[in-house]
């Protein structure tokens, strides 16, 4: 009898620890782009944005890992439920940043290979 209790605590005390609940924040996505081997990052609740690519490295059989970190637009912003969608262009590089609340929309796009920008937000 006290083994059926210890389930349903653990879940309680499992959903009350703050790292639990932050678990699991973050969606990945594809640039349409198909010669570009770039990833953007969303944090689902912040709107944060950031990307990286594969990249090459003279005289080394293995590349690095070029990161770029969120700039204007694409910080963190009011808390709400956001995700990344794609176009279908084979040839666009930036993805779209939706609120999936309010149905705001933005292009992410890396700018000047040095940071993620975003486009102000709209209907």
């Amino acid at each position: 009898m006290r083994q059926t209790f210890r389930l349903p605590i653990l879940g309680l005390v499992c959903l009350a620890a703050p790292g639990v609940a932050q678990a699991g924040n973050y969606e990945f996505l594809a640039a349409p782009q198909t010669d570009l081997n770039r990833v953007f990052r969303l944090d689902r609740a912040s709107g944060e944005v950031g990307a990286c690519q594969y990249g090459l490295k003279e005289n080394a059989a293995v590349g690095v890992t070029l990161c770029y970190p969120p700039g204007e637009g694409a910080k963190a912003g009011p808390f709400s439920e956001y995700a990344l969608i794609a176009s279908r262009h084979t040839g666009e590089g930036g993805v779209f940043r939706v609120d999936l609340r309010s149905g705001l929309m933005s292009i992410c796009f890396v700018l000047n290979e040095s940071s993620v920008v975003c486009t102000p937000p709209a209907k």
